[in-house]
């Protein structure tokens, strides 16, 4: 029994071994067809249609040259949607393919008719913007220009993928107009010549600099992706009758490519090294911020990569020397090994911040003063709302009894003496307030009882009563 189990897990193995690299060599097929590019090349037609678009004269010299003033206009204003319509109608491309082009297949005519057209095309982009930003309305600082004053490594990444998928689409049997179009956006080659043609006509050669080296760098990596593909294609080589001047002409191309490739790695391995700085620099200022340090003045000049510098400008509370060499020795942990942290202050405000705390805070105690004095005039003010209120009913309710009683000892000349008081009574049920007169009359008047009768109706009209007692 044993033995038979053990024939049957040999058996079973060879059976997984095979599935597996079925499965395997099923997964590399789908990948290679996936991502396949030599079987629908057609590599007569490409060579054929990046030497035809080469030139740089007549119609399409008229087309550069307006396309450039388009997106000098664009970057002026700062509409991206300009400067991408120009990008779409400009014919940058042809030169640059042309030269990658010709060291891939060793075509010595067609580098040399490369270059020339590659300098015409640079001469004419930046003769144009020139002169566009030589007038004085046009030469403002936007956005858009200042953003293509200096590379980075993204521009490097964007214009090998740029590059590479232009090849690549002009490869095909059927050319993607669209795919081309993308890239000559989003590789962007005017725009850094229209910088440089601003920085010429404002005297900045920093920006004529910086733009040129991001239009530079552009360039070769375009040109360096297309010879790439070219030699991964196996395009064609150009053939000579003299093989003795084949054999130049290929160690020449090579030797260009060479140099080419050098300055390809060295430029982004620089421009690498640069981001990484700044990217350091950037994480060790956003800590000392987050240590509770106020920094003002955060430009990007203050990283300075070629001097190997940073500089941070704080304001308030000066550092102390342990904070500083704290600080300073905590540089290799992000990166700025040999890198000099230059730390700028200011005067020393300590004392003056400390008497703005104070009078903020004694302004705080007398506002909380006049706030509850202000509470406690208006509990005031209520208060003789109140009383005067419950006075002017007590003045209502009062009769004018100087005055009745003068008026009363004219119409009744019998009347001695005349006395006035309210009566409050009640029944237990209610409390009743009562007008009451007290008279005395004189011993010649016979019948009193008539004339305090009509002093009663007297008094009545006189002071609107409706009831009152005359005794």
């Amino acid at each position: 029994m044993e033995n038979t189990n053990d024939n049957q897990s040999n058996e079973t193995k060879p059976i997984k071994d095979q599935d597996f690299k079925g499965l395997w060599a099923g997964i590399q097929q789908f990948l290679f067809d996936l991502l396949d590019i030599s079987q629908d090349t057609d590599r007569k037609g490409t060579i054929e249609d990046i030497k035809g678009n080469i030139s740089m004269k007549g119609h399409t010299a008229w087309v550069l040259v307006f396309s450039i003033l388009i997106a000098s206009i664009g970057l002026n204003v700062s509409s991206t949607a300009v400067v991408i319509g120009a990008m779409l109608i400009s014919p940058l491309m042809g030169p640059i393919l042309g030269v990658g082009l010709s060291i891939g297949i060793n075509d010595i005519d067609t580098l040399k008719r490369s270059l020339i057209n590659l300098g015409v095309m640079i001469g004419l982009s930046l003769a144009t913007s020139f002169a566009f930003f030589l007038i004085p309305i046009f030469r403002d600082e936007t956005p858009e220009l200042l953003a293509r004053t200096a590379p980075d490594v993204r521009d490097v990444f964007i214009a090998i993928a740029g590059g590479l998928a232009l090849i690549i689409a002009l490869s095909r049997r059927n050319q993607q107009t669209n795919t081309i179009a993308g890239v000559a956006i989003a590789t962007a080659l005017m725009p850094p010549l229209c910088t440089a043609g601003f920085g010429l006509a404002t005297g900045n050669l920093s920006y004529f600099g910086g733009a040129m080296f991001l239009f530079t760098i552009n360039t070769i990596f375009i040109a360096l992706a297309t010879f790439v593909i070219v030699k991964f294609l196996r395009f064609p080589m150009l053939k000579y009758i003299n093989s003795a001047k084949r054999k130049r002409i290929a160690r020449l191309a090579s030797f260009v490519a060479l140099i080419v490739f050098s300055g390809s790695i060295f430029m982004f391995f620089n421009l690498f090294q640069e981001n990484q700085f700044k990217q350091a620099a950037k994480h060790l200022i956003s800590d000392v911020k987050e240590s509770g340090i106020s920094i003002i003045d955060e430009v990007d000049e203050n990283i300075d990569y070629k001097n190997n510098s940073v500089k941070i400008v704080i304001y308030g509370n000066k550092l102390s020397k342990e904070k500083k060499e704290n600080w300073i020795a905590k540089l290799p942990e992000y990166g700025l090994t040999g890198t000099q942290l230059i730390i700028q202050e200011g005067i020393d405000d300590s004392d003056l911040r400390n008497e703005v705390k104070n009078l903020t805070d004694l302004y705080v105690q007398n506002q909380k003063i006049i706030s509850s004095r202000d509470e406690s005039i208006k509990e005031k003010e209520d208060k003789i709302k109140l009383l005067e209120s419950e006075l002017s009913k007590y003045y209502d309710s009062q009769i004018p009894f100087i005055q009745i009683s003068k008026e009363a000892q004219i119409n009744y000349n019998g009347l001695s003496q005349l006395s006035y008081a309210k009566l409050i009574n009640t029944n237990f049920n209610a409390v009743d307030t009562l007008t009451v007169f007290n008279t005395k009359w004189y011993d010649s008047i016979p019948n009193t009882i008539e004339q305090k009768v009509l002093l009663k109706k007297w008094l009545k009209t006189r002071l609107n009563l409706d009831t009152l007692m005359v005794n």
